[in-house]
């Protein structure tokens, strides 16, 4: 069975099922993440563990945890028996950001203030940054990108007040001296995503 029906098998109905083997077969994200690290993870905005069971079904067995704000969510990754990963219900603001810190499509739901808070504490504690998001560039697709969320909100999967997709450079810009890697990441999706990867320098200091 490939990667995507056994992570998809975790899920207990049809539409989660579907809706997590599409995701995990069509997006490359996963698969970037798990190229990309090797140590603890904290996951912000974990959603339904998808990327937990994800490194989990590609044998990382790494410590890993989860929070969002959606409870319903995390009540579905807390009942996917992953071990070595908890997931909780919460706010990023109130977690220590240390390690490695993922943020997957998150950064776009932040107004700017609380998204350049949230930036500056993870430059200053963690040691790996990794974010995936659309940026906000006027493309077609960015576009597609802020339709595609819309409808998302429309119908409740995403319970979110607002849409606040940050530009390259407000991303760039909140890791000054750490080595940066910045790819497009669309796969099969016409979405206008992003992978960045902050790593903090060898020299374990930054630029002020």
């Amino acid at each position: 069975m490939d990667v995507a029906r056994r992570v998809a098998a975790l899920y207990p109905t049809r539409f989660l099922r579907s809706y997590v083997r599409s995701k995990v077969a069509n997006d490359p994200v996963y698969a970037a993440v798990y190229e990309r690290t090797n140590g603890p993870i904290v996951d912000l905005g974990c959603g339904a563990g998808v990327l937990a069971a994800y490194l989990r079904a590609r044998g990382r067995d790494v410590p890993l945890r989860g929070v969002d704000q959606d409870a319903r969510k995390i009540a579905v990754a807390q009942r996917l028996g992953l071990r070595d990963a908890t997931f909780t219900v919460g706010d990023a603001a109130d977690l220590e950001l240390r390690g490695t810190v993922v943020m997957l499509d998150l950064l776009h739901y932040l107004d700017d203030a609380a998204r350049a808070e949230l930036l500056r504490r993870a430059a200053a504690t963690a040691t790996t940054v990794i974010i995936r998001d659309a940026i906000r560039d006027g493309s077609w697709r960015y576009r597609a990108t802020y339709v595609e969320e819309m409808f998302a909100r429309a119908v409740r999967w995403l319970r979110v007040e607002r849409l606040n997709f940050p530009t390259r450079e407000a991303i760039v810009d909140a890791f000054p001296g750490f080595d940066a890697e910045v790819v497009p990441l669309w796969g099969r999706l016409p979405y206008n995503n992003y992978l960045f990867v902050f790593r903090r320098s060898s020299s374990g200091m930054t630029k002020a």
